[in-house]
């Protein structure tokens, strides 16, 4: 009898486990929900879109397949971005499909009248949102620019103009984590961990009969790890999604960054888009180019690019950035020079947002807002000089003591021996600055 009631026990003791092992994996299939982003005019999966938390985080971006990433509940209301769409909200509950509807930034149709004018100047509007992530800390970074590229169509002119973004103006919002959740905003950071000053326009790059004769089409082309480019045409407008993980042939979008895959940096997700209007022969250039988007995840190896010199110390670094192109025309040569040479007062440089770009998160206004609202100079006052640095109090001197000075700076030994105690001053500061780094590595 005493075995059978043993024997039940045990029986509702391993009907509970198994009923909360069920609800354990209930909970975390409601955590790893991943939808699908798809064009809602065309019905296609929209591979490379980015995904963004309830905080304004770049959580990662959707497969090839277009199905997001597989994010906690804590993260939802999920945000969906993907150039040339508007943007949309997902909630926790949602559908299986999420449609985005098309919404593209259209430039007038450019003509150009003289054939001296031979060297294409564009302007564009940036917005940047980087994210870089150690064991407990988080530096979020939102930052809206304005650039210019100069691109010359003629490889053999001696002027080369330049095609990675030249920033014009720039406004940067921080907002730093730590492992407790307590954060703080600035608009600086001392260290430099943004991929989008390296990703430029791309040269003009051929498409086949395919894509040139239809007027509608879809054309993938395989890689060596996966799709490696996704060309859509719709009229005259052509999309490329390019994954230039996937093959080797995909670098030729990001000429500027061949130094870095030649170091063997470590990219975990490296995918762009190109959206390009008017299109009209068998090629793509930067002369239809109406904007492009990109997000590149990158961890390990990738923080020595960065200035990252903290021994044993790792880091990941994400960025998304969305580039509109505001206006393009084609210019002279000595124009082109005359840009070149130019040097704007950044003030002076209005931060114009063309039609169709979207509004800003609701957490992005807020960061702004913090950081608009320091108080620069009461923080300025507020900051205790190092005494190393910033010298040491004066004592009243007798008339003895005024004319052996005199004498000592007209023969240069107080000069001598100023430049001595700042080298040592500055000695000190360093090795004691060297030695509390080294104990918050460790």
């Amino acid at each position: 009898m005493c075995g059978v009631i043993v024997g039940n026990v045990a029986l509702r003791r391993l009907c509970v486990i198994l009923a909360l092992l069920v609800l354990v994996a209930l909970k975390m299939q409601g955590q790893t929900r991943n939808a699908v982003v798809a064009d809602e005019a065309a019905r296609q999966p929209l591979p490379g879109a980015s995904v963004f938390d309830r905080s304004g985080k770049a959580v990662g971006i959707c497969g090839a397949d277009g199905r997001i990433p597989h994010v906690p509940d804590a993260a939802y209301p999920l945000i969906v971005r993907c150039l040339g769409f508007k943007e949309r909200i997902v909630p926790s509950e949602g559908p299986d499909t999420v449609f985005l509807e098309e919404s593209m930034t259209e430039l007038p149709e450019m003509v150009v009248e003289s054939g001296k004018r031979r060297v294409l100047h564009m302007l564009a509007y940036v917005r940047e949102y980087s994210t870089l992530s150690s064991y407990g800390d988080t530096v979020l970074l939102f930052r809206e620019k304005m650039v210019d590229y100069m691109f010359v169509p003629d490889k053999k002119m001696r002027f080369k103009g330049w095609t990675i973004p030249r920033i014009l103006k720039t406004k940067s919002y921080y907002r730093f984590t730590d492992g407790q959740g307590l954060d703080s905003v600035s608009d600086y950071c001392g260290r430099y961990f943004s991929w989008a000053d390296w990703i430029g326009i791309p040269p003009t790059v051929g498409m086949s009969a395919r894509r040139t004769d239809a007027d509608f089409c879809a054309d993938t082309v395989a890689g060596r790890y996966g799709p490696a480019e996704v060309w859509t045409r719709s009229a005259d407008r052509v999309t490329v999604d390019v994954d230039v993980l996937a093959d080797t042939a995909g670098r030729k979008w990001t000429p500027n960054l061949s130094v870095f895959f030649r170091n063997d940096f470590d990219f975990d997700n490296f995918r762009i888009r190109f959206n390009y209007d008017y299109v009209d022969g068998d090629s793509v250039s930067p002369m239809e180019l109406s904007g492009y988007s990109f997000s590149i995840e990158s961890a390990g190896r990738g923080h020595d690019m960065l200035g990252f010199n903290r021994a044993n110390y790792s880091f990941s670094v994400n960025t998304y950035a969305e580039v509109y192109v505001a206006d393009k025309e084609y210019i002279t040569i000595k124009e082109a020079k005359k840009w070149e040479r130019l040097r704007l007062d950044p003030s002076a440089v209005v931060m114009y947002e063309p039609p169709g770009v979207p509004e800003l998160q609701a957490s992005v206004r807020e960061l702004m807002e913090r950081v608009n609202a320091i108080d620069a100079d009461k923080g300025r006052l507020a900051l205790k000089p190092d005494i190393r640095l910033a010298g040491r109090k004066s004592r009243p001197q007798h008339l003895g003591q005024r004319a052996l000075q005199v004498l000592k700076d007209v023969t240069g030994i107080s000069g001598f021996k100023a430049k001595k105690r700042r080298e040592r001053q500055w000695k000190e500061f360093r090795d004691d600055f060297r030695e509390k780094r080294q104990k918050d590595v460790e």
